[in-house]
């Protein structure tokens, strides 16, 4: 993989510049699609496994989660990563939750009443389908609220992010980078395949037509909530298969520095082995 890591390379400097990154880049990691496909194997044994010890270590009474933020435009695929990333370790071990357009009731709260409710619990790998950072996306660019009151959220997200990691959840916060051209191809797709149709929403291209807003929206938003505790990363995602490698790989590695731990037992296994031999039914 070279000598950086998954998370060295796809980490967002500290004066990024989103038009800088090539949406079809490879910078780490398989350079076709077979490979890939062998990669991920590979991966899902070492996802599957990893998972497993967290699991364990939270039922032993350990604190840590891992939380997958995944935000991106319309067709940059948060869905395919779920299905495809997340789909690779046990069920049981998973939270997902998407965000969608605020209900009148998340919308009598603060913008982070519904997303502190969604916090995946010890032991769980979370999955955010968009997240808090609509709040400083969608809320910008749509002029939903003052722009200071969105200027106000980034330290308020820095702030429950910062609250987050203290509490034992690591967090992962990825934006999937796609190309205006590979949106269109996606759109038209959708459009063009009976079973995909209704996948498509006529706002759709409406947010098309706001890229250069979306893109200094998130450019800002990336430069001011990366940080120690809870940093950016930026996939490149024109390529499917390149994307799901990439944050399956970017996932694997994070959860590979926790080092989840099955908790030691309280009894003695040899004389617990003797029992159960023992007891004849």
């Amino acid at each position: 993989m070279g000598s950086k890591s998954v998370r060295e390379t796809f980490r967002i400097p500290s004066d990024v510049d989103l038009a800088a990154i090539d949406p079809r880049g490879r910078p780490i990691g398989p350079k076709d699609k077979s490979a890939a496909a062998d990669e991920m194997a590979d991966l899902g044994t070492k996802l599957d496994g990893l998972q497993e010890a967290l699991s364990a270590e939270a039922a032993g009474g350990g604190p840590r989660s891992v939380l997958l933020v995944l935000q991106g435009m319309d067709t940059s695929g948060k869905g395919g990563v779920i299905s495809h990333v997340a789909g690779l370790v046990n069920p049981q071990g998973l939270a997902i939750a998407s965000f969608k357009r605020p209900t009148p009731e998340e919308l009598a709260h603060d913008f982070l009443w519904r997303i502190r409710k969604r916090v995946p619990a010890a032991g769980q790998i979370g999955v955010f389908d968009r997240s808090h950072y609509e709040d400083v996306l969608i809320a910008r660019v749509d002029k939903l609220v003052p722009e200071d009151v969105w200027r106000a959220r980034y330290d308020t997200i820095n702030a429950f992010e910062a609250e987050l990691d203290s509490q034992g959840v690591t967090i992962v916060k990825c934006m999937l980078h796609i190309s205006p051209d590979k949106q269109q191809e996606r759109l038209l797709a959708r459009l063009d395949d009976p079973t995909k149709r209704w996948k498509y929403n006529p706002s759709d291209v409406d947010s098309r037509l706001k890229w250069p807003q979306y893109a200094q929206a998130y450019s800002d938003a990336l430069q001011a909530c990366s940080t120690e505790v809870a940093p950016w990363y930026v996939i490149p995602s024109d390529r499917k298969w390149y994307r799901n490698w990439a944050i399956a790989a970017l996932l694997a590695e994070t959860l590979a520095v926790m080092g989840p731990r099955f908790p030691k037992v309280d009894f003695d296994v040899q004389a617990e082995r003797a029992r159960v031999q023992a007891a004849k039914i």
